[in-house]
């Protein structure tokens, strides 16, 4: 990656506070690393895996680094899908593309022999199921997440040909409630919930990345400690408050971020709101 002229000064190899820093600069917590081990495994019988959580808390990150470790398994196709709200013509022809095939929009039947002999021979040559990764899948519709279950099987429904990663917000795990889709909430045999941070590993986050990033010293304790403090537990506003520092710092020229940047960004901000309250009433 080509380092950015603005980043030169603070010995930074990238941002570490954007959400498109590279693998090398995600954290990868003893919780996170158990469940790709948990992941790793059923690549090799297949089946349902989950990913939920509030925005903002990881997910995302998470399944940068799930594609990482399973692209890494010998033989194994990954295929994220990019637009989980397609109607099922569309979401035919986005897994045609990954998997290298040409699916006609109007040919429902040949579409799905088609790409399921692709899968089982693909096993039966490597002993392992192609992956389908779906971000945002609380988006999906009813009929494309059904359709997707029975692709995913054979043998009346005895053998799992695919393994599944779905990953949404809380709403996802309100959708397997529904008559139409419980029977897929069944099958789901590995989970994974973000919670909200605590305070210390919000500051072991800001730690890791500003360390991997080339600039452990970029902020003081203490301004980690504040910006973790008002967070509300979510990795997303940390970062994001960190970035909005990190620019005043980059601006004024300052060598570090510390509390004193802090109070000054946000007491300013704080009288600017409150001047367009009064000027309302």
């Amino acid at each position: 990656m080509k380092k950015h002229s603005i980043l030169v000064p603070y010995g930074l190899k990238w941002n570490p506070f954007l959400a498109d820093i590279p693998l090398e600069g995600l954290v990868i917590t003893p919780r996170i690393a158990s469940f790709c081990r948990r992941l790793e495994a059923l690549v090799m019988d297949g089946g349902y895996a989950m990913v939920t959580g509030d925005p903002g808390t990881g997910k995302s990150a998470i399944l940068r680094i799930i594609e990482e470790r399973l692209s890494g398994i010998r033989d194994l196709v990954v295929c994220p899908v990019t637009r989980p709200q397609s109607r099922i013509g569309d979401f035919y022809r986005e897994l045609g593309a990954a998997f290298g095939m040409q699916v006609a929009a109007n040919n429902r039947w040949g579409g799905y022999k088609s790409l399921r002999e692709r899968w089982l021979s693909h096993i039966d040559s490597t002993g392992v199921r192609p992956v389908i990764m779906i971000d945002e899948a609380q988006s999906m519709h009813n009929e494309t997440m059904n359709e997707l279950a029975r692709l995913a099987s054979t043998q009346f429904d005895s053998r799992a040909i695919l393994t599944i990663i779905l990953c949404g917000d809380t709403r996802l795990t309100d959708r397997f409630r529904d008559p139409d889709l419980f029977p897929i909430g069944t099958r789901i045999r590995s989970r994974y919930k973000t919670e909200p941070a605590s305070q210390e590993d919000l500051v072991n986050l800001l730690t890791e990345r500003l360390e991997r990033a080339g600039n452990v010293a970029l902020m003081t304790k203490d301004v980690m400690a504040t910006l973790a403090d008002h967070s509300a537990g979510n990795p997303r506003i940390l970062l994001n408050t960190a970035d909005e520092l990190f620019a005043k710092a980059i601006e004024r020229n300052l060598s570090q971020i510390d509390e004193k940047l802090f109070l000054e960004t946000y007491a300013r901000q704080d009288q600017k709101r409150h001047r367009k309250e009064r000027a309302k009433i």
